[in-house]
């Protein structure tokens, strides 16, 4: 009984510390309350029956960690297709922002929605872009400013 509850949690932790569970999909939704169901069966003192659940649940989640997802790359947009307008917009900053502003402002913006965190790249991208394009018209603005 403790052996089955030890696997589930461990297979909790793996599902959360590899960020599976931020993508799952309905039949990863399913097996995993087959594996809740197996863990209370097991729980409740009936391993025998809870154990075909709960190492089918596990061996789904490592089969599917094997099989890699293939990462579709999309081209960002270069800073020139973006216009000013679009990138103050997208990154929430007025037009007399200064550099550091502008920085703060991708800063925030890119920690919700970087790849690495379950986010698109594509708006990584244009975002990313849109923070090019501000700090060099940031950059040119100063420059005839002092000049």
């Amino acid at each position: 009984m403790g052996l089955f509850a030890i696997l589930f949690l461990g297979l909790a932790a793996w599902l959360i510390w590899t960020g599976r569970l931020q993508r799952m999909s309905v039949k990863d939704g399913m097996v995993l309350g087959a594996a809740l169901v197996g863990a209370v069966m097991a729980a409740k003192g009936k391993p025998i029956a809870a154990a075909p659940l709960l190492m089918g649940a596990a061996y789904f989640f490592f089969n599917q960690a094997k099989k890699k997802p293939k990462a579709v790359r999309s081209k960002p947009p270069s800073p020139e297709a973006l216009s000013l307008e679009r990138a103050r917009a997208l990154l929430g900053v007025g037009p007399d922002a200064d550099a550091n502003a502008i920085r703060a402002a991708h800063r925030r913006l890119i920690a919700s929605v970087h790849p690495d965190r379950g986010g698109i790249e594509a708006l990584a991208a244009e975002i990313n872009a849109a923070r090019d394009l501000l700090l060099a018209q940031a950059a040119e603005k100063d420059a005839s400013g002092r000049g």
